[in-house]
């Protein structure tokens, strides 16, 4: 089944030097821009990370610092990319939790600032996970019948997700073929920021989703306890959070 698209939606995977949003680096992203016309564009960037690739993550996607070291930092190609997801809806595999705030993460540290809040996000795990409880490899050999060739292969993995999405609308008359409506289903969480780490309650307050406060508004912790603007600020957490729970802030004054 094709995408029933309002916008343009990009599907896109990410190969990095780790797993930590706060510290890694991206070394491929490969996208898929698709238009309600169904028109594609296909295409697949190495980024030198500026840091060396550890070689367990090497194992994974077989991108080493010589295959990359003549390649542009993230910093040279963020705002090409920035002008990419403009104005679309983003999909991808474990997305919202980890492509999409590193992504995020890498355009704030180069300077670049993309505004997320309209854009609607499909995690094509959720779905499969809320569906059936399983891997991409599993997922593609499951809804496409075909095996993964180059697993961890970013353009491998990224077009493997778009046509599991449209597989998923095949199989399921329950998903509606609708972005608005997948971005919801998709989702475990209405998030305040794309960490998750500060989300929206059923009365749409901002609370927060970790540590002693788990549970609380944002806005009554504040009040309550100044400092722990401050301590979050000067913490390890994303710059899309701070920027976050710093609007909260702004907003109580």
């Amino acid at each position: 089944m094709e995408l029933n698209l309002r916008n343009p939606i990009v599907f896109f995977d990410l190969e990095t030097t780790g797993t930590n949003i706060l510290r890694d680096k991206i070394v491929e992203i490969s996208y898929i821009k698709v238009m309600p016309s169904g028109a594609e564009t296909e295409r697949t960037l190495r980024i030198n990370p500026g840091i060396p690739i550890p070689a367990e993550a090497t194992a994974v996607h077989h991108i080493t610092d010589e295959d990359v070291k003549e390649c542009p930092t993230f910093k040279q190609v963020a705002q090409d990319l920035a002008k990419v997801f403009l104005g679309c809806d983003i999909a991808g595999f474990n997305s919202n939790r980890f492509d999409v705030p590193l992504l995020m993460q890498e355009f704030s540290l180069a300077g670049v600032d993309i505004d997320l809040a309209r854009h609607k996000f499909i995690d094509v795990q959720n779905i499969f996970h809320k569906m059936e409880q399983r891997t991409l490899v599993a997922a593609y050999k499951f809804y496409c019948g075909k095996d993964l060739e180059e697993a961890h292969s970013a353009n491998a993995d990224t077009r493997a997700t778009y046509e599991v999405l449209k597989a998923q609308l095949d199989r399921y008359p329950s998903l509606k073929n609708d972005i608005a409506y997948l971005s919801e289903f998709s989702c475990h969480n209405k998030n305040a920021d794309l960490m998750g780490r500060i989300i929206f309650n059923n009365e749409d307050k901002e609370v927060f989703n970790f540590g002693k406060y788990k549970g609380e508004e944002v806005e009554k912790v504040f009040r309550r306890d100044p400092g722990y603007y401050s301590w979050m600020m000067q913490g390890e957490f994303a710059e899309n959070t701070k920027q976050v729970i710093t609007r909260i802030r702004m907003r109580m004054k």
